[in-house]
């Protein structure tokens, strides 16, 4: 290793030392300086005679424009094989990107007008590489040649991101008649990689508005890159779809807008990065709590808005689940004893003996809404406990090295219940006009049958319907009422019990049919429950604590007739067949199946209605003891045969 060292200083000793730096090729935008050193053997030197480096590395302001595109227009007053042209950078030339390339505007015509670009240019137009002596030359992000150094997304140098959030989105139009136009997303100030893309007829159009409060709008008419309150936008427009895109970072707060242009709808995919500009500053430590006989002192943590300069709210920092607010410290202070007149005090572990002050708060408040997002409060104060256990309220300031309890918190976010109509039922009759109907019901966020649902939006049960059918039957004055499955069904779902916040009775669904034929019974349990508001649980209660009448736990059924048997009832079983379940009248109905034959084969006779029992689902042939509620239709009857008879 020695005799390397010394290879390296006869080496170097046969240089003499580096000049002073040349003046910077650029102002501002970053641009290069060299320094030169000169041999001084007559043999040839190890090592290169010229050095360079980066300077100027400030923003150049807006209007001064693009550095390639200057020495490009410097050739305008120069003519070209004959002829003035008004020459266009080439950028980002991927084979040789140091060499000064212009577009004749208006015409194809490219032409090289320079071997090399000035020191400075750089390489393309997204990187921080620049052209030094015809060779692009790697720059990092802290502007030095050689760094590898890169900005992370939030557009700090060497940063690990977390000064910015991803955000990323889809938007959906919804048309409507009173809307020309809709907001798709803000983007704040500083954001950056804007990239948005909207798929359907609409268009997008911008709206911005600076810290200073001027706002101004772009319609986004064509493809283009443009500038806006010096934000460079590239923006291209096909047929079926648009896409935006911001470098950044934005210099105002950004407002795409969508206005409507067709009747199909369109989506809007967006992605940026937005800056965190809201965060968590440490305090100074506050005064001591004592001024004598040893106290104590806490700093805290303030929320520092980084656009303004100024302290805010904590729930802005609270906003960005990447901030975490600094921990408290606390330290011993004015140790020295108080003075002979106010006695000794003597100092102790604040932990064991001298409890640290403490938040305290109160119940929370009802909930200002049932459901849909609400909030409750309660107070939040700062209290001492004092050797002797007695408590009292102290300055807010003594609490500040643990977090503040919040005071205000979202309640019953869930949604409010909203009508569910379920599919409408089969047509009443099976000719002519009837009703059908269909259950609504009123569900709530976990898809459960409750209350609460307002009236005025409830969607009908029933409707009139017409089934193509001529009735052989005389016409009904009004539409036949459906009694069973549907209308029962609709009404024993409708009057079904909700728990609620009152004792009340609760009643579960009816068993099944306690025989498969013939009469039998079903059974159900029923509840005195109560709604806790609070943890949104329901907690059974005894029965007697519930008010009003009890709801029946048991009732007759009837499953059809057995196989079989008799048609025969006693007095019990005809009242609970033809009474409490009258509904069976419009499931099972006469129905008229043609006409018998003709009772004469010439010279004129009369056809006879034939009528049977249907079941008016199934459309099956049902027993007659099943219509036996239903008005049997009249006899009909009809001519036939009316030709004459031939002579015998």
């Amino acid at each position: 290793s020695s005799r390397t060292a010394r290879s390296e200083e006869d080496r170097d000793s046969l240089w003499d030392a580096w000049g002073s730096w040349s003046e910077c090729s650029r102002t501002c935008g970053g641009g290069a300086s060299y320094s030169l050193r000169r041999c001084l053997s007559s043999k040839t030197c190890e090592g290169r005679n010229i050095r360079y480096r980066t300077c100027s590395n400030v923003d150049c302001p807006p209007e001064a424009g693009d550095f390639r595109a200057q020495q490009c227009s410097a050739h305008n007053d120069v003519k070209y094989q004959g002829q003035f042209y008004e020459w266009l950078p080439v950028s980002n030339d991927p084979d040789n990107p140091c060499s000064l390339k212009c577009q004749a505007r208006g015409a194809a015509l490219v032409v090289e007008l320079a071997p090399k670009v000035l020191d400075g240019t750089r390489c393309y137009t997204e990187s921080l590489d620049m052209c030094i002596s015809g060779l692009c030359q790697i720059v990092g992000c802290d502007r030095q040649l050689g760094s590898t150094v890169k900005e992370d997304n939030c557009g700090v140098c060497n940063g690990d991101g977390s000064t910015c959030r991803l955000v990323r989105g889809q938007y959906k139009s919804q048309l409507s008649a009173n809307k020309l136009d809709d907001t798709v997303v803000a983007i704040p100030y500083g954001s950056r990689q804007v990239r948005l893309v909207l798929k359907g007829p609409d268009h997008l159009y911008l709206e911005t508005k600076t810290l200073q409060g001027v706002k101004s709008e772009n319609s986004l008419s064509s493809t283009g890159s443009f500038l806006m309150d010096n934000s460079s936008i590239d923006f291209q427009k096909f047929p079926d779809k648009e896409i935006l895109r911001i470098s950044g970072p934005l210099t105002a707060d950004f407002t795409i807008k969508i206005r409507y242009a067709g009747a199909a709808d369109s989506s809007v995919q967006f992605i940026f990065y937005q800056p965190i500009i809201h965060r968590w500053r440490e305090t100074d430590f506050f005064p001591c709590s004592a001024s004598c006989g040893g106290g104590y002192q806490l700093t805290s943590a303030e929320c520092f808005d980084l656009r303004s300069n100024r302290v805010v709210a904590d729930q802005y920092c609270h906003y960005y689940p990447e901030n975490i607010k600094p921990k408290p410290k606390l330290q011993e202070c004015n140790l020295d004893p108080c003075p002979a007149s106010d006695g000794y005090k003597q100092i102790m572990p604040y932990d064991l003996y001298h409890p640290l002050p403490r938040w305290e708060s109160t119940p929370w408040t009802a909930c200002s809404s049932s459901c849909g997002g609400g909030i409750q409060s309660r107070s939040i104060s700062c209290v001492e406990e004092d050797i002797q256990g007695h408590i009292s309220p102290v300055e807010e300031w003594k609490c500040m090295y643990t977090p503040k309890m919040p005071v205000v918190q979202p309640c019953n976010i869930f949604d409010c219940p909203k009508w569910l109509a379920q599919e409408w039922s089969p047509c009443t009759v099976t000719c002519g006009q009837g009703l059908r109907y269909r259950v609504v019901l009123c569900i709530d966020h976990r898809g459960m049958h409750t209350g609460g649902c307002s009236t005025k939006t409830k969607p009908h049960i029933k409707e009139e319907c017409i089934v193509p059918t001529p009735c052989y039957k005389p016409k009904e004055k009004l539409p036949v009422e459906a009694k069973l499955p549907w209308y029962k069904q609709a009404q024993e779902l409708e009057e079904g019990a909700v728990v609620s916040e009152e004792p009340s009775f609760i009643p579960e669904a009816w068993s099944t049919c306690s025989v498969t034929c013939g009469v039998g019974s079903q059974v159900r349990l029923v509840k005195c429950q109560v709604l806790l508001s609070f943890s949104q649980s329901v907690a059974d209660l005894p029965i007697d604590e519930c008010e009003g009448p009890k709801p029946v736990s048991q009732r007759a059924c009837y499953s059809g007739p057995c196989g079989g048997e008799a048609t025969e009832y006693t007095p019990e079983e005809t009242e609970l067949l033809y009474g409490s379940l009258q509904e069976f009248d419009e499931l099972y109905d006469w129905e008229y199946e043609g006409f018998t034959e003709c009772s004469e084969s010439c010279g004129g006779g009369v056809q006879e209605a034939v009528v049977t029992c249907l079941n008016k689902q199934t459309r099956e042939t049902a027993d007659e003891t099943l219509c036996v509620t239903s008005r049997r239709p009249p006899q009909l009857l009809k001519a036939c045969s009316l030709d004459p008879c031939p002579p015998r």
